[in-house]
């Protein structure tokens, strides 16, 4: 029977620590994501190119 209201207890403290959260809106959410998925795709590009590079070096002037 504890274990039953400690978690009805933890239910409740969630729901009042969501109140009290300041959620962001709409715009600003669908801002920060298009930020995040921009940085991760230039980042994986780059980093794409510079194995490319380094594998391209090392076939041409080490293997061969």
């Amino acid at each position: 029977m504890n274990i039953i209201k400690s978690l009805k207890n933890y239910i409740v403290d969630v729901k009042t620590e969501t109140r009290k959260v300041s959620w962001p809106t709409k715009k600003r959410a669908t801002r920060d994501s298009a930020i995040v998925v921009f940085i991760s795709v230039a980042m994986a590009v780059f980093l794409g190119g510079v194995d490319y590079l380094l594998t391209y070096l090392i076939e041409t002037y080490i293997v061969k």
